[in-house]
């Protein structure tokens, strides 16, 4: 430390005589230098004022007041520096563990969309952050049946995601798409309640499609009502279907409803935070996707939803402000 003070002495003294650039140059390398020897800004201060009394004596009273309260203004100054930077080290490791936790949720929960003859499925899901609280699952046969899950965990970050590997646990267990949706919803609520937090809950519609009688199935655990469009009537209806959100209970009965997909039909399936938006304005969310669903219904279902949601995305001011996530399943002419 002495060695350090009589340097930054000898080059203030020579900066003050000469004035040039060369000078200050030393003395930024010089500051590098008490960094390493972790030197605080109050001491530099300090060092500086004893230098200036070395060389012109005693220094005027205001003058001495000046650099006490400015010694005093960079104690705090360097404790909250270093409160800032602990806290990017913290923010910086924090952003790798999501990092790993996303793409790790992004392999444990991918699913294929599957690809039938008499349906066109489309699916859009875009998390507000890195992880996602929206999780879509497809369960498909080949030759029967057809199931999709469209889940919504109440909460975010990796506690969500957590739960979330749950649901995808108990949709893999159930082994058959044949299986009906208030059966799953009951499988999977005993599941949640027993297995995650009191804290966390999930709402989910779960829905089963007959290939052979295009009998639509479905049942909803607390979630956003589906649509479904009846083109020969130009009708969309509201798919209600009462139930608790997965969870709360740990025993709960499901309700199911059915209907028959006929030509041209589709059911668009959706979270709530593909309607959640601009409710202080007064603005209808359902019967704004029912319009944009109609302008578009010529194009496929992936392009449908991918059109819905920039056109959605667009009335938020390219902001989203919760998970978004639609599946659009669209009824063959030819079946």
């Amino acid at each position: 430390m002495q060695q350090l003070k009589k340097l930054y002495k000898q080059i203030l003294s020579d900066y003050i005589c000469n004035q040039n650039e060369s000078d200050l140059y030393i003395g930024q390398n010089l500051i590098k230098q008490m960094i390493q020897k972790n030197v605080s800004p109050e001491d530099v201060i300090s060092i500086h004022k004893q230098a200036l009394e070395e060389f012109y004596g005693e220094l005027p009273e205001t003058v001495i007041h000046a650099y006490d309260f400015l010694i005093e203004v960079m104690v705090h100054y360097g404790l909250k520096v270093k409160e800032h930077q602990s806290l990017l080290v913290k923010q910086e490791e924090m952003r790798i563990e999501m990092d790993i936790a996303a793409q790790i949720q992004n392999q444990l929960l991918e699913n294929e969309v599957p690809k039938t003859k008499c349906t066109d499925i489309g699916m859009i899901s875009v998390p507000l952050r890195k992880m996602n609280g929206d999780y879509v699952h497809f369960k498909y046969d080949s030759a029967n049946y057809l199931g999709v899950a469209v889940t919504d965990v109440v909460g975010k970050g990796v506690p969500a995601a957590l739960c979330m590997s749950m649901v995808k646990y108990g949709l893999d267990t159930l082994e058959y798409a044949n299986s009906n949706p208030s059966y799953v919803l009951e499988v999977l609520n005993q599941l949640i309640e027993k297995s995650v937090d009191d804290s966390m809950f999930v709402s989910l519609f779960y829905a089963r499609y007959n290939l052979h009688s295009n009998i639509f199935t479905w049942s909803s655990a607390g979630h956003e009502p589906s649509l479904y469009y009846n083109a020969a009537e130009h009708t969309f209806y509201d798919l209600e279907a009462k139930g608790l959100l997965l969870g709360i209970l740990p025993e709960v009965k499901y309700s199911q409803q059915e209907l028959e997909l006929k030509e041209n039909d589709f059911i668009i399936i959706m979270t709530d935070g593909v309607t959640d938006f601009r409710k202080n304005e007064g603005f209808d969310a359902r019967e704004k996707i029912k319009e944009l669903a109609l302008s578009f219904q010529h194009l496929n279902a992936q392009e449908m939803c991918n059109t819905i949601y920039q056109e959605l995305l667009k009335l938020q001011d390219f902001k989203l402000y919760d998970d978004f996530t639609v599946v659009i399943i669209k009824k063959n002419k030819l079946f």
